[in-house]
């Protein structure tokens, strides 16, 4: 697939930590679905050495990037950092993909083509033509639920404000600012569409086919999930308490 033309440069960001049995794999998946993006990992200084093997895809392939990190930090902290580096660089849309090949780079496409029309594209689980495979039912359980929270606590039209393949245009991320947030788990990706449909841009969502990995074991835990209902219920609360107030 060609970019379309008015989306500019664009750059793929995938965070790891010990995803040396998939880096391989999904950059150069990512490389062949959509040959003209650039892809940037984000290594949070793995024990196992992915970022030694990312170093040496990027040593032969000159549109695959390497940042490395000091430690484990959190999702969103590395993708912030992502967003950064490829503004420094000049990049016009930052995709964000995961390592672990949930994320199909063959609907890259997809997304993209969205993007023309819209601010931040959002790879869907939870809407029609959207699936997920391999998943036990107490997780799908478990994601739709916090969707469904997440949607009457803050408000907003999106079914997948969880799901974390996305596209953003630059001047998204400039619009909502980086720098006051600092959620770290998958509340990350709450936080940054809520703040887009705050700032009235166009959040569109697109089905995809999310696929449970197969190598190495899930960022999950009970302290990501904690976080976000927490942060869900502050933002809901804020919202609802600011509106109950009468103008001054």
């Amino acid at each position: 697939m060609e970019i379309p033309a008015d989306l500019g440069r664009v750059l793929v960001i995938i965070p790891t930590y010990n995803e040396r049995d998939n880096i391989e794999r999904i950059t150069g998946r990512v490389r062949e679905a959509v040959p003209a993006v650039d892809v940037l990992v984000v290594d949070d200084a793995s024990p196992d050495g992915t970022g030694e093997v990312a170093d040496a895809l990027a040593a032969v392939d000159g549109q695959i990037k390497v940042l490395h990190r000091a430690g484990k930090d959190g999702l969103g902290p590395a993708y912030i950092a992502g967003f950064r580096w490829a503004a420094e660089h000049g990049y016009d849309v930052m995709v964000e993909m995961d390592a672990d090949g949930s994320h199909q780079p063959e609907e890259l496409p997809r997304l993209l083509t969205a993007l023309e029309d819209a601010d931040l594209v959002i790879g869907a689980r939870w809407v029609p033509g959207g699936k997920v495979r391999n998943w036990p039912r107490r997780r799908e359980a478990l994601s739709r639920g916090a969707n469904t929270y997440a949607r009457l606590m803050l408000g907003f039209h999106l079914h997948d404000a969880t799901g974390g393949y996305r596209a953003f245009r630059a001047a998204t991320l400039d619009k909502i600012g980086l720098d006051d947030v600092d959620s770290r788990g998958y509340c990350f990706q709450i936080d940054l569409a809520l703040r887009a449909v705050r700032q009235g841009l166009r959040v569109v969502e697109v089905p995809i086919t999310f696929v449970e990995r197969v190598h190495g074991t899930s960022k999950m835990s009970r302290d990501v999930m904690a976080e976000a209902a927490l942060r869900i219920t502050q933002w809901g609360v804020s919202d609802r308490t600011r509106k109950r107030r009468p103008p001054r």
